[in-house]
């Protein structure tokens, strides 16, 4: 009888799962995010949200895939029968990120070449939108398929299914034991270059000054809590399924704490880097650093070109560098996110790893050449927003309620966790998730759907960006709507029980 695939060492699991955090919203939404949250004073809310919930949320997460061996939706089933459809949520939202994720990294691929010759010229905004994605349509029109985001494309979805045939051991684990070192290398590389250039510290200053006002503004925790909650990888299914190839005694509350610490620790250094640059641009134009903040994709490819038309020296070597960090930081999450979906077919169906990986990302790179054509961008634009905000979130809001409130099981996995771990679980862990986090993220959604339902984005259509009612109703709203649908019909078909059983978990293959 096979056994589960299992990491390597403790190190492979840790790199991998920082590797999955540590993402592109890492780099260009946590610095503007903290920055109109109260700067330095932003850092007591944040910390206060990382122990109240997200390192709780990471080691309900772990426990789970250790104690339950399987994918989040085999973990889900083993839990309880009628908590499956919770697992294939979460995995048909991650189906729907990485077909979308992969043409971000794309794009940065693509501006990794053309650093060496600044293609971007001295209009940066015009190139991305005008040249590079030819965006020449109206939301909801294809259009063509733009060559220079198609060709990449490929590429992305080469090197991560490549990555996930090899497997868990000698795919996953070390394809992020090269990645993640070399991310910090040359992220260290690229924040000491730039806390050397003139208006850095005025960018850092910016970046750091408390305004302890803030900290009395409920908006600034619930950013707080946001910034934690999208940046750690929760509800992505991404978690349960790393932590179900932990070895049966791996120290649950241990690696929880080395990743959400780590995640925080890139996350301050982007910060430091990102608004030392800003503080470059803001001396340079002669404006106050915050006429020049911001964040996105905006930051990505049209503020950063723009910065790194200005440099003083080997402008294209520093434009390689920092889009060659969003490349490795993209891919080592994307490989993450696909492996959710990959495992949960494997184990649902019953098939080999190698069928999983050409049904499942194949049909997810299918699907991602729409985002490279001419329309591509409202496309993302319209499907990340609400599959971030009615997908992510309301997965992580359902997960805590049901685990806390309904099955009751954090007792059981306080249990299993203190079992292993030499940091033990006390009450502390079982007030923050059955009463902090879902009183937090249940007031997050609340707020989401009222601004979305009363249609309070734009004074004429009323929808998210201007956007048309059928574009939203159709690249909104049925996105976010069928990952939830589609986790209730998997559910209805049955498991084969010697899958079910947890003593016949299947190796990888």
């Amino acid at each position: 009888m096979k056994m589960r695939s299992q990491w390597g060492t403790r190190a492979g699991f840790i790199l991998a799962a920082v590797g999955s955090a540590v993402g592109l919203g890492n780099i260009w939404r946590f610095p503007a995010t903290a920055y109109d949250s109260g700067g330095g004073a932003f850092f007591i809310p944040y910390l206060f949200a990382l122990l109240t919930a997200g390192i709780p949320l990471l080691i309900m997460e772990f426990t789970i895939g250790h104690k339950y061996r399987g994918s989040a939706p085999l973990s889900f089933a083993r839990l309880n029968k009628k908590t499956e459809w919770l697992g294939w949520w979460a995995v048909f939202v991650s189906f729907v990120i990485s077909t979308y994720y992969a043409v971000i990294i794309a794009w940065a691929i693509m501006y990794s070449y053309y650093s060496f010759n600044l293609n971007w010229g001295a209009d940066p905004e015009g190139f991305l939108f005008s040249e590079y994605l030819q965006l020449s349509v109206d939301p909801g029109q294809a259009g063509s398929f733009v060559p220079s985001v198609l060709i990449p494309l490929i590429f992305v979805w080469v090197i991560v299914l490549g990555v996930l045939l090899a497997g868990v051991k000698k795919g996953i684990e070390v394809a992020n034991r090269i990645f993640i070192p070399t991310l910090m290398v040359i992220f260290l590389i690229i924040v000491i270059r730039a806390v050397t250039l003139p208006g850095a510290a005025e960018g850092l200053d910016a970046f750091f000054s408390p305004d302890f006002s803030a900290i009395a503004d409920p908006t600034v925790w619930v950013a707080a809590y946001g910034q934690i909650f999208f940046s750690l990888s929760i509800a992505f299914a991404i978690m349960i399924t790393y932590s179900s190839y932990l070895s049966k005694k791996s120290d649950i509350t241990n690696n929880a704490f080395i990743v959400g610490f780590g995640n925080s620790s890139f996350e301050l250094l982007a910060g430091i880097g990102v608004f030392s640059v800003l503080g470059f641009m803001a001396t340079s134009q002669g404006v106050a650093v915050d006429e020049v903040v911001a964040g996105g994709v905006g930051l990505a490819f049209v503020v950063f070109p723009a910065i790194i038309n200005e440099f003083p020296t080997m402008p294209q070597l520093f434009g390689f560098l920092f889009f060659a960090s969003l490349v490795l930081a993209g891919l080592s999450s994307m490989i993450s996110i696909v492996e959710t979906y990959v495992a949960g077919f494997s184990e649902k169906f019953n098939v080999s790893r190698r069928k999983a990986v050409f049904f499942g990302g194949g049909l997810a790179a299918l699907v991602s050449l729409l985002f490279a054509t001419q329309g591509g961008l409202f496309f993302l634009d319209a499907a990340d927003y609400f599959i971030n905000q009615f997908g992510v979130a309301f997965v992580g809001l359902v997960e805590v309620v049901v685990i806390a409130w309904f099955v009751r099981k954090l007792k059981v996995f306080q249990t299993h966790a203190n079992a292993v771990s030499d940091i033990r679980l006390g009450s502390w862990w079982i007030a923050c998730l059955g009463l902090i986090t879902p009183l937090v993220l249940g007031y997050m959604m609340f707020g989401l759907f009222k601004q979305n339902l009363l249609k309070e984005f734009d004074t004429e259509t009323g929808n998210y960006e201007g956007y048309t009612d059928g574009f939203i109703l159709f690249g909104g709203w049925f996105v976010a709507a069928g990952a939830l649908i589609l986790g209730f019909l998997f559910m209805m078909k049955k498991w084969k029980p010697e899958v079910l059983a947890m003593d016949t978990t299947k190796e990888d293959e």
